[in-house]
């Protein structure tokens, strides 16, 4: 067998002198530098911290250009890759390129953001949308916003960082006029007085020996606390697996309270923060963990000034040896309240749910073993534990026990957050806690748990509201996030505006959550649905969705086609 060799010749000159005379990728430019030095310091932050060096140049220059991105990754030596695809994963960082002239696009002089979330809808978000760019002017950014979390005072505009409650076109007006940029919390009980209340007796008990681990988790469990962010995991059986894994172990606190219609833990956090900081000490305690991070959502500014400055007025006190308590900025994620979403985010990274096994008690923040927990959840430690959990298990209602704080909006005279007992059902919670109906308004339907937990009729608002009461009706309770529709709403136009925010939401990891709830979406924008492709969709979505939020994505539709047929004849 004959085989012919191929001469390699040699490159001509030109070739084998030609060097590459810059790096590969764009270079960084000095000015860029030079903020980034001023802002961030000379040298770069560890790797997690990524997010927050983002909201600092953010803040600083109303949007991110491609130069300080470009600078930023330098600085934190990572790619160019890296540093985008987080900066374009959230929805309040503003990514901006230059034209094809070289050209960098000013940021706006003051963004204002108008909530669509449903009770905003149902208050008039539409309608201040359409009015607010006609008054306000074309140097002023008006934009719609998923939920920001304060429902009960629908509709409501932020501009900048400053929320305008029950907002009309001429008091946002007034606050752009005003220039007031910033929310401010200053009602809450602070440190001293939270102390001459008894604030903190448990947890000294606690690190000086007078209660012991195995006693503090007993109470949690007599009590039936369940985890309240939304999944309902029992938390003394949680406090026990996470106790049993080798340390280190972390903890990761879930505030970023993203669900429409839910707004309790602001609440609580703007009164009583240093109640929920106890919970966590006392939590930290008994399951052996040394660093604790606070996930709170962005759209709570003047809660994370006024939590930051209670958290150095505690490590300054002297109480006791304390974690290492981090409070971390949300970047306007939904997704981030799924909890390995949120640990990824805490990591500095795209909040991409992981898959599962391992679960976060396992393997969570930077691979160690993670007690997560919702705000609401720690919040109820000191109280439990304190007057005894077969007390607390004692106050439901309709056989059910414990209490639930519920965060109620829509068409009621007195939306809010109302602390009924578990149980409880829909109209009992309007008639006693929420002084009936609004005027002219008479009860139609309603949604148990926020945009994931369904929309029920009427004729089933004698079901008791708690965990595993609705699932048999379609529904669930999740956070307890009640909105109350009436005569004058459409259980159809409630599912659309939730599944419009589902689809703005997903994270677009896995195909079925991604493709299905956009699809879902276009579908049900149709004036006459597509029933059995919808529902096939719909069962793809629950099988094959790697987390809740595709999982629960299809309730909404679900439940119409199951419980309000007249709407779609």
């Amino acid at each position: 067998m004959n085989v012919r060799t191929i001469p390699i010749l040699p490159a001509p000159e030109a070739v084998r002198q030609r060097k590459r005379q810059h790096p590969k990728g764009r270079p960084v430019e000095p000015a860029a530098r030079a903020d980034i030095a001023a802002w961030l310091g000379t040298e770069p932050w560890p790797r997690d911290r990524l997010i927050e060096a983002l909201h600092v140049l953010n803040d600083r220059l109303g949007q991110l250009p491609a130069p300080h991105l470009v600078a930023l990754a330098a600085w934190f030596k990572l790619s160019m890759a890296e540093v985008f695809e987080v900066a374009t994963f959230y929805h309040h960082f503003d990514v901006v390129r230059e034209s094809a002239d070289g050209v960098l696009p000013a940021a706006p002089a003051l963004t204002v953001r108008v909530c669509d979330g449903l009770a905003c809808e149902m208050a008039g978000a539409q309608g201040l949308l359409a009015r607010l760019p006609q008054i306000l002017g074309a140097e002023v950014r008006v934009i719609p916003a998923p939920c920001v979390g304060r429902c009960e005072t629908a509709p409501v505009a932020v501009v900048h960082q400053h929320p305008v409650r029950c907002a009309t076109a001429d008091t946002v007006a007034a606050a752009v006029r005003a220039g007031t940029r910033t929310d401010r919390v200053d009602t809450h009980i602070g440190l001293d007085a939270y102390l001459a209340q008894g604030g903190y007796t448990l947890w000294r008990e606690c690190i000086g020996g007078r209660r012991d681990a195995e006693s503090v988790i007993v109470e949690l469990e007599n009590a039936g606390l369940r985890g309240l962010g939304g999944a309902g995991f029992p938390a003394g059986r949680k406090w026990r697996i996470v106790r049993g894994m080798p340390g280190p172990r972390h903890m990761a606190v879930n505030i970023d309270e993203g669900e429409p219609g839910t707004f309790k833990d602001r609440w609580c956090l703007e009164r009583d923060p240093h109640r929920f900081l106890e919970g966590l000490l006392v939590a930290a305690w008994a399951v052996g963990i040394d660093a604790t991070w606070i996930y709170l959502r962005d759209e709570y500014h003047g809660c994370r000034t006024m939590l930051a400055a209670e958290i150095a007025k505690l490590q300054a006190a002297g109480l006791g040896p304390l974690p290492v308590i981090d409070l971390r900025r949300g970047a306007g994620a939904y997704i981030c309240g799924e909890e390995s979403a949120m640990i990824e985010s805490i990591e500095g990274k795209r909040g991409l749910p992981r898959l599962r096994p391992p679960y976060v008690a396992e393997v969570g923040l930077f691979g160690r073993p993670t007690l997560e927990h919702n705000f609401e959840t720690l919040y109820w430690v000191r109280e439990l534990v304190e007057q005894g959990g077969a007390a607390f298990a004692a106050q439901g209602r309709h056989g059910r026990q414990g209490l639930r704080r519920f965060s109620v909006s829509g068409r009621v005279r007195q939306p809010g957050v109302k602390l009924a007992p578990a149980g409880i059902t829909l109209r009992e919670l309007v008639d006693e806690h929420c002084g009936g109906m609004a005027e002219g308004h008479t009860l139609y339907a309603y949604l148990p748990g926020g945009a994931s937990g369904g929309i029920l009729p009427a004729a089933l608002a004698d079901v008791p509201l708690d965990f595993d009461t609705l699932q048999p009706h379609g529904c669930f309770i999740g956070s307890a996030a009640v909105i109350v529709l009436s005569q004058h709403d459409r259980a159809v136009d409630a599912a659309r505006n939730v599944m419009r925010f589902m689809a703005h939401e997903s994270c677009g990891q896995c195909t079925p959550c991604r493709a299905g709830t956009a699809k879902a979406a276009a579908l049900m924008d149709q004036p006459v649905w597509d029933r059995e492709l919808l529902a096939d969709l719909s069962q793809v979505m629950r099988d094959a969705s790697i987390c809740g939020l595709g999982q629960a994505a299809p309730n909404a539709p679900d439940c119409v086609m199951r419980h309000f047929p007249q709407e779609l004849a």
